[in-house]
């Protein structure tokens, strides 16, 4: 079993920055895969980013390539997304997710309980 508790969302102005954090706890965290995941208001739950604890590699969607970075402190336990340049339509609830999945929702046994990002103009 794992426990991921998020932190770090808020209100920012388009254009600014946010770092979220998400804490893990229980089984081992650096044997998982460990995804960033949004939603917003009436849609669907979506990819963001994740890191692959095999190959130490990342993946992001392309809406935020370029302004998002995943990171991982396995020391910690801990993940990490800095989200540079945003912009209104990153306005959601943000959640980690922790699995052998990469960017679909259905691979993550283990989810956070969310934080929520608001961009305003």
């Amino acid at each position: 079993q794992v426990q991921l508790v998020e932190s770090g969302g808020g209100l920012v102005q388009a254009g600014g920055s946010l770092r979220l954090s998400c804490a893990a706890s229980g089984r081992t965290f650096s044997i998982y895969n460990m995804g960033w995941f949004r939603q917003a208001p009436g849609k669907e739950r979506e990819f963001v980013a994740v890191s692959k604890w095999s190959e130490g590699s990342t993946d992001y969607a392309e809406s935020v390539k370029g302004r998002f970075t995943i990171s991982r402190d396995n020391a910690k336990n801990t993940v990490y997304l800095q989200m540079n340049n945003l912009k209104p339509e990153d306005t959601a609830v943000y959640y980690c997710a922790a699995g052998a999945g990469t960017t679909r929702v259905r691979g993550y046994a283990y989810w956070g309980q969310g934080t929520q990002v608001t961009v305003s103009l």
